[in-house]
């Protein structure tokens, strides 16, 4: 366990750079997907139905997800979770250069999202084995910070490429940063979680259901995964309606669009910033509440405004919001589970909070097709800062929710 500098630290060095490089070629994607999809069909409505597809593929693969990362190395994990995707994205490049195919994407694109859940859960579970347990609100920043930076010359990139070449030179590298990320993280070292969970008994029927015990006896984890079930229901389908009003209804070419993008990556890099300290001085509860609050407040301007930079800075904003709300609720995650139960507690918890999203992200971009852009980003806007404010009625008001015992079973 490293005790100096978090930046000495082999391991921790290591899978910081090799997912900052995965993070900066998958927001290539981020952008040329929507991007891929609005030029062949110009329809947000299959935008927003391919993201709910993507979304509904997260949350079954999630239901196993914790298990496997409970069960199965970590580090393998990781990698076949890269190199599936590396293998599935370059498909698209490839069967491009003959004619484009809209069908493929939907057969993609979930598989992906699948793999994708899988790497995200055992990714929360990685982070703990690298760092001591009173540096993981610092680490989990320092990470996200990073992982920002990459997001905002990834869409940058995205965009320019995309006008250039077309969106699937785009996805062609992100094919390229997974099979890197792939390669990085075989030097990765987790010996001691690794040869504690190869001791670890067989799967039982129990195994399945005990991340969401976990849940339900937190009270704060309990409140926050109902909550953020509604959020998520609201806030999933925001990229492709920004990309619709960008590309759309402002008539912005896709350089543009991704710039923006990137200048929204930005509000995580300010999240990682404050996050500690504001953690540490106002407490959980008010930074959770009031960053949820914020975005919401974003959204609605992002509707109101007919001006790229306005457009731009209120993006920032929302993903500065969620990206304070997010590292703390992850950090809160790993301190109070325990290691064993650690990846189904997270595959619990996504896939619960997750389960309206995909439902949320088609009827948000139907909506949009029907009543316009400003209409549902005052609704959706409006809709989160009452959620947030409802927090101030649940636990998720404690300063200090990590010294909490958990209920009994």
């Amino acid at each position: 366990m490293p005790t100096g500098s978090l930046w000495r630290d082999r391991n921790f060095t290591l899978f910081w750079a090799v997912q900052a490089l995965s993070v900066a070629g998958d927001s290539f994607s981020y952008v040329a997907m929507p991007l891929l999809v609005l030029r062949a069909t110009g329809s947000v409505t299959q935008m927003g139905q391919l993201t709910a597809l993507a979304a509904a593929a997260s949350i079954v693969s999630g239901v196993f997800a914790g298990l496997l990362a409970d069960r199965i190395d970590r580090r393998t994990l990781l990698i076949a979770c890269d190199v599936s995707r590396a293998l599935l994205y370059a498909t698209i490049p490839l069967m491009w250069l003959f004619a484009p195919r809209i069908w493929l994407l939907y057969a993609v694109v979930p598989l992906g999202a699948a793999f994708a859940m899988l790497f995200r859960v055992t990714y929360v579970t990685v982070v703990p084995g690298l760092v001591d347990p009173d540096r993981l609100t610092e680490a989990n920043a320092r990470l996200s910070a990073t992982y920002a930076m990459a997001s905002i010359f990834g869409p940058m990139l995205a965009g320019v490429l995309s006008g250039l070449y077309g969106p699937t030179a785009a996805i062609a590298i992100d094919a390229g940063t997974f099979a890197a990320s792939a390669v990085g993280l075989c030097f990765v070292k987790l010996g001691g979680l690794e040869r504690e969970r190869a001791n670890a008994r067989g799967v039982t029927r129990g195994d399945f259901v005990a991340g969401v015990r976990f849940l339900w006896r937190h009270p704060v984890l309990r409140s926050l995964t109902v909550l953020l079930s509604f959020l998520t229901f609201l806030t999933l389908g925001l990229t492709d309606i920004l990309i619709y009003y960008l590309g759309h209804e402002l008539n912005q070419p896709d350089g543009t669009v991704g710039y923006v993008l990137a200048a929204a990556a930005s509000g995580t890099i300010l999240a990682a910033l404050v996050v500690a300290p504001a953690r540490r001085g106002l407490g959980f509860g008010a930074c959770w509440i009031g960053s949820y609050a914020l975005c919401g407040l974003a959204i609605v301007g992002v509707g109101m405004s007919r001006s790229v930079p306005m457009v731009a800075a209120l993006a920032t904003t929302v993903i500065f919001g969620i990206g304070v709300a997010g590292i703390c609720t992850m950090s809160l995650r790993q301190e109070v589970t325990p290691d064993h139960l650690l990846g189904r507690v997270t595959s619990a918890y996504w896939t619960i909070h997750s389960t309206l999203a995909p439902v949320g992200a088609a009827m948000l971009t139907a909506s949009v097709a029907r009543y316009g852009v400003p209409a549902v980003c005052l609704f959706a806007g409006s809709a989160c800062v009452l959620i947030a404010v409802s927090g101030t009625l649940t636990p998720i008001r404690q300063a200090r929710p990590e010294q909490l015992a958990v209920e009994p079973g």
